[in-house]
């Protein structure tokens, strides 16, 4: 398998000195993959390690653990096993077990890397594996992103040596080298996607054309050079992100469908969002953006909410919990959680500042606090009027997921000020010497 270090060295996915653990189920692919790289650590000049995940689906899984470490002790390989309840996981969270499994092995494997036990981890994904995840991708609606099938390094750690090498070869090497591997009884299992890919169409598509599997992989090559030059000419320099929210603005919804399609992509994955999203999900996101109404929101997979607010569409994450925030009215400097930082202090100079309202403290009652807006708060306008406080803020055209977040001054349902906003016109500033002002930093 000379080919896997021309294409490890052709894609620059190990480098000396690295720690490269390598995720072992104890199959063909896998410990052929462990195999490889640790007789060529010392050309590589790398340590192998081997990380077990015992998903507990089947019985005989902890058998299979056991067959793991005692082949790593035979190759003199360091190894660690994991037990997740990949079954549990699933129900509890609402998944597939497939993905419940996924979820739990990266959680696993995020962890060793922040543990500093591995600097990448080698899967053993193959030529056949690629084929399958296009194929996959395609029948499930991705777009030209998710049709380029599995990149060969992913997030700078995950790498792929083995994706150019076809099953038959990782075979004869196996073969070659008396390895022992276990068989997945799982993986007859047609009610899983990927079997019934693998198991079924795959070999019926190779019989008639034998090439099949290396002529769809080609196609994800070509694909992946054309997204490529198409994403090149993708900006989203007046996107404003902010941690896991981005504001893209509406008029970069008058370019071409294949450069807003990609945009949206770089964007979610900006904020956090690593899945592709299907072709349909996009396409929502552009009609929100080009035919909606100003405050339509939309919920998609993976978290994601799409918000139409009057210039820009807002991409965020939906599972947003409102913090405890609760303090006294005094000077002092406050986190304000999820939004910023919040600085009150004394002052004689009431200059115009963009981002700073002034307040006459001694109008202020005792029991005022800061807090978040709650339902029945009203608000009297700096001039006079009165509104409830969620028209207000609509009023002045502020982002319906910062509402909750803002912090308000609050006696009661009476809300005397809004942090970086407005202050009410019952606590104004009237020919007094010193006042207090409050700085609200986003």
């Amino acid at each position: 398998m000379q080919n896997i270090l021309n294409f490890i060295q052709k894609n620059k996915l190990i480098s000396p000195g690295e720690r490269i653990g390598v995720g072992v189920s104890g199959g063909s692919d896998s410990m052929a993959l462990l195999h490889f790289l640790s007789q060529n650590a010392e050309k590589l000049d790398i340590e192998v390690i081997a990380i077990h995940i015992d998903h507990g689906i089947r019985e005989e899984s902890r058998d299979e653990a056991n067959f793991v470490i005692s082949k790593c002790k035979e190759m003199g390989v360091r190894a660690y096993k994991f037990r997740i309840e990949a079954l549990k996981l699933a129900k509890e969270k609402g998944l597939s077990v497939e993905t419940a499994a996924r979820e739990g092995r990266y959680a696993i494997f995020e962890s060793l890397f922040k543990k500093d036990v591995v600097d990448k981890i080698a899967l053993a994904h193959h030529l056949s594996d690629q084929a399958e995840t296009i194929l996959m991708h395609i029948f499930r609606g991705s777009g030209m992103s998710g049709a380029r099938g599995m990149e060969p390094i992913r997030d700078g750690k995950y790498i792929r040596p083995m994706l150019t090498t076809s099953k038959e070869e990782i075979l004869d090497y196996a073969n070659f080298n008396n390895l022992d591997y276990v068989e997945d009884a799982s993986n007859s299992d047609v009610t899983y996607s990927r079997n019934f890919l693998r198991n079924v169409v795959l070999p019926q598509v190779s019989k008639k054309w034998p090439g099949a599997i290396k002529a769809v992989c080609q196609f994800g090559e070509t694909l992946k050079e054309d997204d490529e030059y198409i994403n090149s000419q993708v900006f989203d320099d007046a996107v404003i992100y902010d941690e896991k929210e981005a504001k893209i603005p509406l008029s970069y919804f008058l370019y071409k469908k294949p450069i807003i399609s990609r945009m949206i992509i770089k964007v979610l994955k900006n904020i956090g969002v690593k899945i592709d999203f299907e072709r349909k999900h996009i396409d929502l996101i552009y009609a929100l953006a080009t035919n909606g109404e100003t405050g339509k929101k939309l919920s998609l997979p993976f978290d994601v909410v799409a918000i139409k607010e009057y210039d820009y569409l807002t991409l965020f994450n939906k599972k947003v919990e409102i913090p405890d925030f609760n303090c006294e009215f005094k000077c002092g400097e406050y986190d304000v959680p999820n939004m910023g930082k919040m600085i009150v202090k004394r002052v004689k100079d009431f200059s115009p500042k963009e981002g700073v309202i002034y307040i006459d403290y001694r109008k202020v009652p005792k029991t005022a606090v800061w807090r978040f807006r709650e339902d029945g708060d009203v608000f009297t306008k700096f001039g006079g009027g009165t509104k409830k406080l969620k028209s207000f803020l609509i009023d002045k055209k502020i982002p319906q997921r910062k509402r909750a977040f803002l912090p308000v001054l609050a006696d009661g349902n009476n809300i005397l000020a809004i942090a970086g906003v407005e202050i009410s016109e019952s606590v104004k500033i009237e020919n007094v010497p010193t006042g207090y002002s409050v700085e609200f930093h986003i």
